[in-house]
C-alpha cells in the first residue's frame, strides 16, 4: 500500500514538472517555436499583432444552389490574409478579394472544390465576392473589414 502511495505521489509530481520543462523547450527553441505560434493563429483566423503570422478565414457557398455565401461578412487584421472558400454546391465557385489596391483571385472550384484568394490587405474595407459571371451581381459577395 505504501509502494502505491509513493508511486502516485511520484507520478503527480513528475507529469506537472514535465509539462513545465516542455513549455520552457518550446519558448527556448527559438526557430521552432517561433514556426508553431506563427501556425496556431492561421488556424483560428484570430493573427497576431507581429504581422508575421498569416490568417486563414474560412466561407462555403451555399450548398442548395443559391448564389450566396454562409456569411456576408469577415473580420480580420492587417497583414498576410487567405480566405478558403468550400464550395459543397453543384454549380462552380470562386473566391475573390478586391479594394484598396488589392486584387487576389481563387480557382473556380466545382463541388467538393476549395478556392483560395491570398492577399497581404491593409487597414480598411475589401470586397469579397464570387467571380464567376453573373454570381456577384446575384448577390454572392460580402464585405471584408480589417483592422
Amino acid at each position: 500500500m505504501r509502494a502505491l502511495t509513493l508511486t502516485f505521489l511520484l507520478c503527480a509530481f513528475a507529469i506537472p514538472v514535465a509539462g513545465c520543462g516542455g513549455d520552457d523547450d518550446d519558448g527556448g527553441g527559438g526557430g521552432g517555436g517561433g514556426a508553431a505560434t506563427q501556425e496556431e493563429p492561421s488556424a483560428g483566423g484570430g493573427g497576431t499583432s507581429g504581422g508575421g503570422a498569416a490568417q486563414t478565414l474560412k466561407i462555403a457557398a451555399d450548398p442548395s444552389g443559391a448564389l450566396k455565401f454562409d456569411k456576408s461578412s469577415l473580420t480580420a487584421k492587417a497583414g498576410k490574409l487567405t480566405i478558403v472558400m468550400d464550395n459543397p454546391s453543384d454549380l462552380p465557385h470562386a473566391v475573390e478579394i478586391e479594394g484598396n489596391g488589392v486584387e487576389a483571385k481563387g480557382e473556380t472550384v466545382t463541388k467538393g472544390g476549395v478556392s483560395k484568394a491570398s492577399a497581404d490587405v491593409k487597414a480598411g474595407e475589401y470586397e469579397f465576392y464570387c467571380p464567376v459571371d453573373g454570381h456577384k451581381q446575384a448577390g454572392m459577395e460580402g464585405t471584408l473589414t480589417v483592422n
